[in-house]
């Protein structure tokens, strides 16, 4: 019975240790995942409604994005960004959306992870970030 008992106490313990890279890994890479109930545009795309993982891929001193389906079996592109300050967040989640006019869709500006106030602005093509740098920005927080 001993035997049973020490050999349960480690399979839970080798499980836990098994799990434990996996919750923190979107601590790490900062995975979000969103929803969009229109067409949004990145850097180079324009993503359909639906929804959309991002995460954090560190390369060298280079901020990469990865924008990926809800499921993260397709990634859709990877785009470079800059470290930038999320003014009055206090910690939350938050996208920063560029109005682009009718004609096409707003366009993801900087995203933001819960818990921390340095976010992630998107390098666009110097020709769209001057018009995106005249458009009306929104911000949307995500949670409490």
């Amino acid at each position: 019975m001993n035997f049973r008992k020490t050999r349960s106490i480690f399979g839970l313990l080798l499980a836990f240790a098994i799990m434990l890279p996996v919750l923190r890994a979107d601590e790490l890479n900062q995975a979000t995942k969103f929803t969009f109930s229109q067409p949004v545009q990145i850097p180079g795309h324009v993503l359909p409604a639906g929804a959309y993982m991002f995460d954090l891929v560190k390369n060298f001193n280079h901020e990469i994005v990865r924008f990926s389906n809800a499921d993260r079996t397709n990634v859709i592109a990877l785009i470079q960004a800059i470290p930038t300050r999320q003014q009055g967040l206090s910690g939350k989640a938050a996208i920063i959306l560029a109005e682009r006019g009718e004609s096409q869709p707003e366009a993801i500006v900087a995203w933001s992870y819960p818990g921390r106030e340095e976010g992630h602005q998107f390098i666009y093509p110097k020709q769209v970030q001057s018009e995106l740098a005249k458009d009306k920005r929104d911000r949307i927080v995500l949670g409490d």
